[in-house]
């Protein structure tokens, strides 16, 4: 069975050698994030801090900082809820195959919540500035809940059928906040808590919300997972944790988590914003200060044993690059269920999640045809932009399984490869323009706004690649230090973009023509700096997929319109410079730094861990 608590998984991991208490004083500002993150570059423990300056409460760290970590905390249940998407996908497997699927059923049981009467969340209470103030990055706007699962329920039908439980930035001090009664709740659109807040405020009333920190790990992870709109992640989190979620019945509020270590319970007011903000995000760069809902905060509840579970966010791969790992190991079987024609569907971590979807699709329009165009894959690529959080997507790159049926998304090399060697620049381009993007990404041209380009690529290859710079390779004046990214991608240093209007990308594409060597790579990125763009395939990603904005920083050389179709007869041109705009990248506090650096010496608390 799954673990009751957050205690009984610490005692677990420690049994098993996955955890580490970590007994000197540690700092919640700045000291505790660069050690997580340090220390999941490294590949190692939970770590348990429990001597955190100013507060009294441990705090655990790197939970789910490998996946296979992350699949030992559900080694009783993951085969069976992976059963049961199965079953969802196909309800007559379970008739055809009774021995496989019949333990699946009980756990469709465990999905129900429990409700009683009352549970260890509500031993004590305490205030805001009493809990663990972790800030993560050196301009973060004031101390995070990084890991929480805020719960909410529709205000016309309440009831847990219709809750949500959502993983959105809790700012619990800073700016202006009263201190201890205002938190900030950061939710970016296409989340369920906004369908909350919009019925909420159509009826002007406050919404009741409860934020959970702490309780069994199937908590926060089904607070990620992408589930239909109108499925409470309460029924998937008891089916993961291997019991019924215990829920606390409340007269004048929304039901406690029995298990949860903490719960800030209040309202958010229907009326009012706050400046929320900056904070170190998952892109790599500081998401800034904007407007967002306030939590008017009742009461703070915590357990006996309670302990502080977080995560630290930044350039990826980061511990939530194991929340992705997973929940494409659990859902994806699902998505040709959803988007008939889709095979695959990877959203890639190293560009930031959103701003690159990769996908596999089938090319069956025109079975018969001598020479496979895309077609179908066009369809399905407007159905994967239309899918929830994957509209968020600024580049979906799509190809054809039948071109090559072994094609796998999570070898990135391979699968740029496929498309290169077979994207025409002028017929294979589609973009959406002035359309949502990341709320967090601001390559766009506003907040939540930007554009999208498709790439699809189907049929035989039409060139080869190159891997090396031809000596005759000639670049316009003020562009230097070509570099091979990838068979196929050049990454030429750029000047520094100083203003929006600089017209650098279209003075490198007029300079050039389809005569010239440089179209031996069908796609050239310029870049401020092309050595560490070329350095490795994260790099490169990271660069040019969170740095531009597909309508504004896409030309390419001799390009066309054709009836209000772009394209280009050479090679394509993505500017993924730093613009004025952009926010800027995450970068460590250097005396932090030294300091970890110390622990981790012969006789340090880190020592053999970093």
């Amino acid at each position: 069975m799954g673990y009751r608590n957050l205690k009984d998984c610490v005692v677990d991991l420690e049994k098993h050698g996955q955890l580490v208490r970590i007994t000197s004083p540690v700092d919640p500002h700045l000291e505790a994030a660069e050690i997580q993150r340090r220390v999941y570059q490294a590949g190692g423990p939970a770590l348990l801090f429990e001597n955190v300056t100013g507060c009294q409460f441990p705090m655990l760290s790197n939970l789910f900082g490998t996946i296979e970590r992350t699949r030992f905390l559900f080694r009783d249940t993951i085969d069976l809820v992976k059963r049961l998407v199965e079953i969802k996908i196909d309800p007559a497997v379970a008739i055809k195959n009774p021995l496989r699927y019949g333990r699946a059923f009980p756990v469709a049981w465990a999905m129900q919540p429990k409700y009683v009467s009352r549970g260890p969340l509500t031993q004590n209470q305490t205030s805001l500035d009493q809990l663990p103030q972790l800030v993560s990055w050196p301009d973060d706007g004031g101390p995070f809940v990084t890991l929480p699962a805020v719960y909410s329920e529709h205000p016309a039908h309440p009831g847990w059928q219709k809750s949500n439980l959502g993983m959105y930035r809790i700012q619990m001090a800073g700016n202006d906040y009263t201190p201890n009664r205002e938190v900030g709740v950061h939710y970016q659109i296409h989340r369920s808590i906004g369908v909350h807040h919009a019925a909420a405020i159509q009826r002007g009333e406050a919404l009741k919300v409860n934020i959970f920190i702490g309780g069994p790990p199937a908590l926060p992870l089904s607070a990620v997972m992408p589930l239909p709109e109108g499925l409470s992640e309460l029924t998937f989190a008891g089916a993961l944790g291997g019991r019924r979620v215990r829920m606390i019945r409340s007269k004048d509020h929304l039901p406690l988590i029995a298990e949860a270590d903490f719960c800030i319970s209040g309202t958010i007011d229907p009326q009012r914003l706050k400046p929320e903000g900056p904070f170190g995000d998952h892109l790599g760069y500081y998401s800034l200060r904007h407007d967002f809902p306030v939590l008017n905060v009742e009461r703070v509840y915590h357990r006996n044993d309670a302990i502080w579970p977080f995560t630290v966010v930044g350039r990826p791969p980061q511990e939530d690059t194991s929340f992705g790992e997973i929940i494409h190991e659990i859902t994806g079987p699902a998505i040709p269920s959803v988007l008939p024609g889709v095979k695959q569907v990877h959203a890639v971590d190293a560009a930031g999640v959103h701003p690159l979807l990769l996908a596999i699709g089938s090319e069956r329009y025109v079975p018969y045809a001598e020479e496979r165009v895309p077609q179908e894959i066009l369809t399905q690529a407007n159905a994967i932009l239309g899918q929830g959080q994957l509209s968020l997507a600024k580049y979906l790159f799509i190809a054809a399984e039948e071109d090559a049926p072994e094609l796998n998304l999570h070898d990135i090399d391979k699968f740029f490869h496929h498309i290169l060697e077979r994207v025409d620049w002028r017929r294979d381009l589609h973009f959406q323009t002035k359309t949502t993007i990341d709320t967090l990404d601001y390559s766009g041209d506003g907040f939540n706004s930007g554009s999208k380009v498709v790439v699809a690529a189907a049929g035989k290859p039409v060139r080869e690649l190159s891997r090396e710079i031809p000596e005759s390779l000639r670049l316009p004046f003020g562009f230097s230090t070509p570099k091979v990214a990838l068979p196929g991608v050049l990454a030429v240093q750029a000047p520094p973009c100083e203003r929006a209007d600089d017209h650098v990308l279209k003075a490198f594409c007029d300079q050039l023509s389809t005569g010239d060597s440089i179209n031996h790579f069908p796609l050239c990125v310029l870049v401020d700096d092309s050595e560490f763009t070329a350095r490795s395939l994260n790099n490169f990603l990271w660069t040019v997929f969170t740095r531009s904005n597909p309508a504004a920083d896409i030309d390419g050389i001799e390009s066309f319109i054709d009836n209000k179709h772009w394209g280009c007869r050479g090679s394509l041109v993505i500017d993924a410079r730093i613009k004025p705009k952009h926010a800027p990248p995450l970068i460590e506090d250097p005396k932090v730094t030294a300091k970890v650096d110390a622990l981790a010496q012969q006789g340090g608390p880190l020592h053999g861990i970093l």
